[in-house]
């Protein structure tokens, strides 16, 4: 045998060489035969194409390199990258470097396609015209839950190329797979008992290692599937949260409307979109798994049955079915009507404490602790009392389902499993196996015992099916709370985006806004506004607040304007119109466009500082990429700040990188000066100041105001010092006459105005000239108090324990009087 192999390999090395030695002559004939020029030509470009490759492997490494050390600047810098067709390039941390990340902005026209879906349900839906919608209306398993949850499935799978298509579809095999092996296991089963009771220990230990096997793919299988639910999960709240997104920031203002417009969400948006959504997503991502994959089994397993046990077990299955589908749904709980309002009272427990943590300061001046705490505990006692409800319900429901579906189904398990040995010609394969087998006792006895296990374990299995196809109601009836309360938030905001505002019984509602017919026009060399009421807005549907009837005037370029008047005219009112936060119900609005150099920026009246770095407090609302686009640095930005009297901020706080909670490191004027060193920043040609220097004293007020004027900025500002007027051209005064609504635009300097100075000083010096009269009559009355009001009593002195002098009686009594009199002055 060695001899042979031997001869074996000298043949084979024999035959490799001489086909070596064939193909290399004629290779070396081949050569011989092409020309110099060929063969110049073959090595240049052998050369050419190994110096572009390498050239390319090396602009390649170069182009990683620098995507590399922009995205761990950019991930420094918490910024990201605005690309030509909208998308956003963000970087994002993984493993040791970073990874790049483009996100797509929401089309209009896909928010136009899906508008039909959220603004002009069926009525089935509980959300037609004239209706605010809540988050609890009516879930339950209906055609109302049916049309709201393919509406957001139209948003979560946009087309069937998408990722979260493919992710499904993976998913699907992974559980079709399942299916499949638990047939094989069935059978496997019943083969290892059988060779069990047969004795044949070689089969018997063949089946253990087939099992082990199986065991080991049929694990793979379901860590897959629950991997495959996770991403699916994950993949669905990626696309919902970006389309909320899209839809609740941007230009036109939505997140302020939904809060201070729209009555739909009320100020529980926050929740809508981090809890709701989560718990949406999680509860659709699972239905697949725990509703479509019992299906497909109970079909697979009904059939094999059917094979097995025969038609009239297949009849006693599906009967079994119904009964108990029928039993469970008329004794379900409304768990989807529950889940929402659970879900709802949740939100405004945590909106106490969020409102609590944004209040502390004030909460602690006024030693507000017990208070808010009762209402904490009220709250909490509300949400305790509705969970310990539900839980209650769900014990009484849980007991019934668990006695249905595990103890009553197994017990009809091996009622039907016996029909093949006690009615072998009602019971199928099994009983035609068992008919055949009659006069073998023992090979009886096996066949039994296998056909047995593996009809038991398909009845497990689809006991188990069947379990979680009447769960999974309880599964939907929760998915249809979750469904209500998403679709209501993008309903909500689809109404806002569009302005689409209908009444219904509100014909003659006056400033409601479903009867918002005022135009701004955006592009505008300046300010004008005309014939427009000042209105403040209340919540959907109801009809706004009439503060100026109609207000008309025209500022230009260079014509600083200042609005002053009492509390509660419409000063800041003025500055949200001309925004576009409150809408222009009458009239035209004029303005420039948004931030820019040829724009118009707002200053609101509480300072706002955003998280982030120093240099984001003065960039806002920029990013450092948006910086470097507009060709500027931390020089322009420490110039900024100079001018805003800030210039010791980046040496005090450790520099523009440094990271904290600026709302609470800086002081009130610091953080007005911070509203300055943006504007001046920013750099706009109109800038709109709400109370903006309150906080800041008047030498520092005059010199950010004069710093604003030279960098040729048209100031509007809305204050009620009267100092302020030198530094403005016009006066706007609201809350003039009777009821306060009529106002008057004068010019700062004119001869009218100086003769109503004249007058205020002419009354100062009428009251002056009665000091004396007022004095002696002080006098008088203080006589009068120092007497016991008794008939007859003497003038009361002082106690006997103190001693007071007469002339020092008489000083107090001159210094009180003249205190008295500068303040009536």
């Amino acid at each position: 045998m060695a001899a042979q192999s031997t001869l074996r390999g000298s043949a084979a090395e024999e035959a490799i060489a001489a086909f070596i030695e064939k193909y290399g002559n004629l290779v070396r004939s081949k050569l011989r035969n092409t020309t110099r020029t060929t063969r110049l030509l073959a090595t240049l470009a052998l050369a050419a194409s190994i110096i572009v490759a390498g050239e390319g492997t090396r602009r390649r490494w170069q182009r990683e390199r620098k995507e590399k050390e922009q995205g761990r600047k950019l991930l420094r810098t918490n910024s990201w990258l605005h690309n030509k067709d909208g998308s956003r390039t963000i970087y994002v941390p993984y493993k040791d470097g970073t990874s790049k990340v483009v996100i797509h902005r929401t089309k209009e026209l896909t928010f136009e396609a899906h508008r039909r879906l959220f603004l002009n349900p069926p009525r089935v839906s509980g959300l037609g015209e004239g209706h605010v919608p809540a988050a609890q209306t009516k879930p339950g398993l209906n055609l109302a839950f049916l049309h709201q949850f393919l509406s957001l499935m139209s948003i979560v799978i946009p087309r069937w190329t998408s990722k979260e298509a493919g992710l499904l579809v993976s998913h699907g095999v992974f559980l079709m797979l399942r299916t499949y092996l638990s047939l094989v296991v069935a059978r496997l089963d019943g083969e290892i008992v059988r060779d069990l009771v047969a004795g044949n220990g070689k089969l018997f230990l063949w089946g253990l290692l087939k099992w082990c096997g199986l065991g080991g793919f049929a694990s793979y299988t379901n860590a897959m599937i629950r991997f495959l639910e996770s991403k699916v999960s994950i993949a669905f709240r990626t696309r919902l949260t970006r389309y909320i997104h899209d839809l609740y920031l941007n230009d036109n203002l939505n997140y302020y409307k939904l809060a201070n417009l729209d009555g739909g969400v009320g100020q529980g948006a926050d929740q809508f979109i981090t809890q709701d959504l989560t718990l949406f997503c999680a509860a659709a991502a699972n239905l697949y798994s725990s509703l479509g994959k019992p299906f497909v089994d109970i079909c697979v397993f009904n059939y094999q049955l059917y094979r097995s046990l025969g038609p009239l077990a297949l009849t006693g299955l599906l009967s079994n079915y119904f009964l108990t589908a029928s039993i469970l749904r008329r004794l379900s709980p409304p768990f989807g009507k529950l889940k929402a309002v659970e879900g709802r009272k949740e939100g405004d427990f945590r909106g106490l404490h969020a409102r609590l943590i944004a209040n502390a300061e004030e909460i602690a001046f006024y030693g507000g602790a017990e208070m808010e705490k009762t209402f904490l505990n009220r709250e909490f006692k509300s949400l305790k009392n509705w969970m310990e409800g539900i839980y209650m319900l769900k014990i009484r429901y849980n007991i019934l389902e668990d006695f249905i579906l595990k103890y009553s189904w197994s017990a009809y398990g091996y009622l039907l499993s016996s029909l093949p040995v006690f009615l072998p010609a009602w019971g199928g394969l099994g009983g035609a196996s068992e008919q055949a087998a009659h006069g073998e006792k023992d090979g009886r006895e096996r066949t039994r015992m296998k056909d047995f296990i593996t009809n038991k374990r398909l009845m497990l299995s689809l006991a188990d099916a069947g379990g979680r196809m009447m769960y999974s109601i309880k599964d939907l009836s929760e998915l249809a709370g979750y469904t209500s309360r998403v679709y209501t938030l993008i309903s909500t905001l689809h109404r806002a985006h569009a302005n689409a505002y209908y009444v219904r019984g509100r014909e003659n509602e006056l400033y409601s806004l479903s009867d918002v017919q005022g135009t701004i026009q955006k592009g505008f060399d300046g300010l004008r506004l005309e014939n427009v009421p000042i209105v403040a807005p209340a919540l959907w549907p109801q009809g706004g607040d009439e503060l100026i009837e109609s207000l008309s005037l025209i500022i230009r370029q260079g014509d600083h304007l200042l609005i002053s008047g009492p509390n509660g005219v419409g000063k800041s009112a003025i500055a949200r119109v001309v925004a576009g936060l409150w809408p222009v119900y009458r009239g035209l609005v004029s303005r420039p466009k948004n931030i820019g150099e040829d724009g118009i920026m707002f200053l609101p009246q509480r300072p706002y500082l955003s998280i982030g770095t120093l240099r984001d407090q003065v960039i806002y609302p920029d990013g450092e990429a948006d910086m470097r686009d507009k060709r500027k640095n931390e020089h322009d930005l420490k110039r900024a700040l100079d001018h805003a009297k800030l210039g010791y901020l980046p040496d005090r706080e450790g520099g523009w990188d440094t990271r904290k909670e600026w709302k609470d490191v800086l002081s009130g004027g610091e953080k007005q000066r911070i509203g300055i060193a943006r504007l001046l920043y920013h750099e706009p040609r109109y800038a709109f100041i709400d109370e903006g220097t309150s906080a800041v004293s008047s030498d520092v007020e005059g010199l950010l105001y004069e710093t604003c004027k030279e960098k040729g900025i048209t100031l509007i500002t809305i204050s009620t010092r009267a100092s302020l007027k030198k530094y403005h051209t016009y006066n706007l005064v609201l809350g003039m006459g009777e009821k306060g609504d009529e106002w008057e635009f004068q010019r700062i300097g004119t001869k009218q105005e100086k003769m109503h100075v004249e007058r205020e000083l002419h009354e100062l010096r009428e009251r002056l000239a009665q000091v004396e009269e007022w004095k002696s009559r002080r006098e008088e009355i203080e006589g009068e108090l120092a007497k016991v009001w008794v008939e007859g009593a003497d003038e009361l002195g002082p106690p006997p324990y103190i001693e007071v002098k007469p002339e020092e009686v008489q000083e107090e009594k001159g210094k009180e009087a003249q205190t008295s009199i500068e303040v009536e002055v």
